[in-house]
C-alpha cells in the first residue's frame, strides 16, 4: 500500500525558513551598521500591530499592551548576535538616560537559541528592559525583521519613528526623537 506524500509547506517549515533567512542574513550585516536614511524593515510612520509572543516562562505577552501607550524600543536579539553584544553598551546607556520614559522590549528570536539558553545567558548578561521570547517569528514577520540587532523605536501613538540594525546605532539619538 502506498501514501500520498503531500507537497505542500507546513507552517512550521514556512517559519523555519523565514528564520533561516534570519539568520543568515545578520551574518550578512556583521560588522555593517545601518540606519533608516535607507528603508530597513519597516518605514517611518508605519503603524505596528502588535502580535502575541511569549515570555522567558511561556507566558503569553501582548506586545499591544507596550505599543501606543508610552515610546518603546524594541531590539531583535539572539545571544549568539555579534552585533547585539557590540550593541549592548548603546542600549544600556539609552535605557540609563531613557529607561523611566521609554518601554525597552529585547525580543529573543527562536534562531539557534531556546528559552533555556537564553535564561542561562542573561544570568550572566542582564539585559535593560524586558526579555520576550518569538520562538514562532510572529514579532519577526510583524516588524519585517530583516537580522538580528535590528531595533524598532515606537512613538507614544505606536509609529515607526526609527529602524535600524548593526554594533554602531545611535539609539540614545533615536529615543531621543520620541520622548518629551
Amino acid at each position: 500500500m502506498t501514501r500520498a506524500v503531500s507537497r505542500r509547506p507546513s507552517a512550521v517549515s514556512a517559519v523555519a525558513a523565514g528564520l533561516v533567512t534570519l539568520v543568515l542574513a545578520s551574518f550578512a550585516l556583521a560588522g555593517s551598521a545601518r540606519a533608516q536614511d535607507e528603508v530597513i524593515g519597516l518605514p517611518r510612520g508605519t503603524v505596528v500591530r502588535p502580535v502575541p509572543i511569549e515570555d522567558l516562562d511561556g507566558q503569553p505577552v501582548d506586545l499591544g499592551q507596550f505599543i501606543g501607550r508610552k515610546p518603546v524600543l524594541v531590539e531583535f536579539w539572539a545571544s549568539w548576535c555579534t552585533n547585539c553584544t557590540a550593541l549592548e553598551p548603546r542600549l544600556r546607556a539609552a535605557y540609563q538616560r531613557h529607561g523611566s520614559q521609554v518601554e525597552f522590549v529585547v525580543v529573543a528570536v527562536g534562531v539557534n537559541q531556546t528559552k533555556n539558553s537564553v535564561r542561562r545567558h542573561l544570568a550572566g548578561h542582564a539585559l535593560p528592559g524586558r526579555v520576550l521570547w518569538d520562538g514562532n517569528g510572529a514579532a519577526v514577520r510583524a516588524f519585517q525583521t530583516p537580522a538580528t540587532s535590528y531595533v524598532v523605536v515606537l512613538d507614544a501613538q505606536g509609529r515607526v519613528a526609527y529602524a535600524g540594525i548593526g554594533p554602531d546605532q545611535d539609539l540614545e539619538a533615536a529615543v531621543g526623537r520620541v520622548v518629551r
